[in-house]
């Protein structure tokens, strides 16, 4: 925290009055950087490491703006014109955006819907033609809204796009520009954007979407929180189920999310562990949208101990009291190990990250060491750290797509320049006497 407060800010009374109700004081280095700028209304890039406070500097100024410049008053019409846009990657970031607003905006009066896949076509379409001051969305279903004219996105007097790097990493930004090109002109409304990284990438974005926007960059000088306590194991890839099964028996009555790469790995630890009797359940990105939903309300209440994801977990989500993070996979990318680990030790609370470094991913481990800066503790586990594997139990099975090799086809070229293919037969031509030389 900084030495800044809120009330020291030219806020908005009902603004600061819901701030006060979520008990904020002090703001956060990115919140002192930013919001002096955006309360101005002038345009912002933000980088800052994850959990802090990027979403409530954001919902701060959109709230301000919008309860400082009441929207123009017209023809009452059909079409649905909202006049604050946020977007995010994933359903759940759209989901935590949506909490954090109505904390926030509590006491402002506006209307605000928010739109992903996965949940009632009908309904959100419904409660987007009520009318909506303010859409949250993740950009597949909002599209697919938007080319049926069900609103507007001309009268957009405010825009955010949070997690802008994820948006590359998902694919999502051929859809991220057609939003941006079909609403309201960059000199006409204030755009925020935030990231975890502003590589060329995002700033490419920036300088053709928004009007010369003010690049503030929080460097911490460690990319995690001190809180964390960091270890990795070194182990065999058939040996993980069973180390995991010791470790979680060693730390009963622990809040746990365990991270996984695929989801065929997720399937198989889910069942590993259900069957050995632990309370656990998965969230990933094919799973419906309602039982994610129930699944993380579970988990956030108490009612689940453990929480088995893939990296659709990894960011947006702020749920209390997460004691432990178990990397089961190393991830490939650096990042996600970082917004992995940072879902423990919020709030000023303590928290373990546990690493399994299997033959399957231990190259991506001396990137992920080198954005860290250091070299994660290392713990040898002992004999009486694996949990007896009974027989019958479910068994981790390795993908061959990502561990071995393709087979040659025999269609490539042989070393040596030979271009011949491999294994095939020649082929006869009709009416050939058997035996017959070619050319003669």
């Amino acid at each position: 925290m900084t030495q800044v407060r809120f009330d020291s800010l030219d806020i908005n009374p009902l603004v600061l009055k819901g701030i006060q109700e979520a008990g904020f004081e002090f703001c956060t280095p990115i919140q002192a950087k930013t919001l002096p700028l955006a309360l101005k209304g002038k345009d912002v890039a933000g980088q800052a490491q994850t959990g802090t406070g990027k979403t409530a500097a954001f919902l701060i100024n959109l709230f301000h703006q919008l309860l400082e410049k009441p929207g123009k008053e017209g023809k009452r019409s059909d079409w649905v014109a909202p006049r604050g846009l946020i977007i995010a990657p994933t359903r759940e970031l759209a989901r935590q955006i949506e909490k954090d607003a109505s904390v926030l905006g509590q006491f402002c009066g506006f209307k605000s819907v928010t739109v992903y896949g996965g949940v009632d076509y009908e309904r959100q379409k419904t409660q987007i033609k009520k009318g909506a001051d303010i859409l949250i969305v993740t950009p597949g279903r909002f599209i697919d809204y938007y080319k049926q004219k069900f609103f507007s996105l001309k009268s957009v007097e405010v825009l955010v796009i949070d997690e802008a790097d994820r948006m590359f990493d998902m694919g999502f930004i051929q859809d991220l520009r057609f939003i941006l090109r079909n609403t309201s002109p960059y000199f006409k409304r204030q755009s925020m954007l935030f990231s975890a990284t502003l590589n060329f990438r995002v700033m490419e974005l920036c300088y053709e979407h928004m009007n010369n926007p003010e690049k503030i960059a929080i460097e911490p000088e460690k990319v995690t929180v001190d809180l964390v306590e960091q270890v990795l194991y070194h182990v065999g890839s058939d040996e993980k189920m069973s180390l995991l099964l010791g470790l979680l028996k060693k730390a009963q009555g622990s809040k746990v999310i365990i991270f996984c790469n695929t989801k065929d790995i997720v399937d198989q630890v889910e069942a590993f562990l259900k069957y050995n009797h632990l309370n656990a359940d998965q969230i990933s990105g094919d799973l419906h949208q309602r039982k994610r939903i129930r699944v993380l309300e579970q988990f956030s209440a108490g009612e689940l101990d453990i929480l088995i994801a893939t990296d659709v977990a990894s960011r947006g989500l702020h749920i209390d009291d997460i004691t432990h993070v178990v990397n089961f996979d190393l991830p490939q990318d650096p990042e996600d190990y970082i917004h992995r680990i940072g879902r423990t030790a919020r709030a000023g609370a303590k928290g373990t990250a546990l690493s399994f470094c299997c033959e399957d991913y231990a190259l991506h481990l001396e990137r992920i060491e080198e954005m860290l800066k250091f070299k994660i503790p290392v713990d040898w586990p002992e004999d009486d750290m694996f949990a007896e594997i009974r027989e019958g139990q479910p068994k981790l099975k390795k993908d061959p797509r990502k561990i071995y090799p393709k087979k040659d086809s025999g269609n490539r070229r042989r070393s040596g320049g030979d271009s011949r293919p491999r294994n095939r037969k020649p082929v006869r031509k009709k009416n050939a006497t058997p035996g017959a030389r070619r050319g003669s």
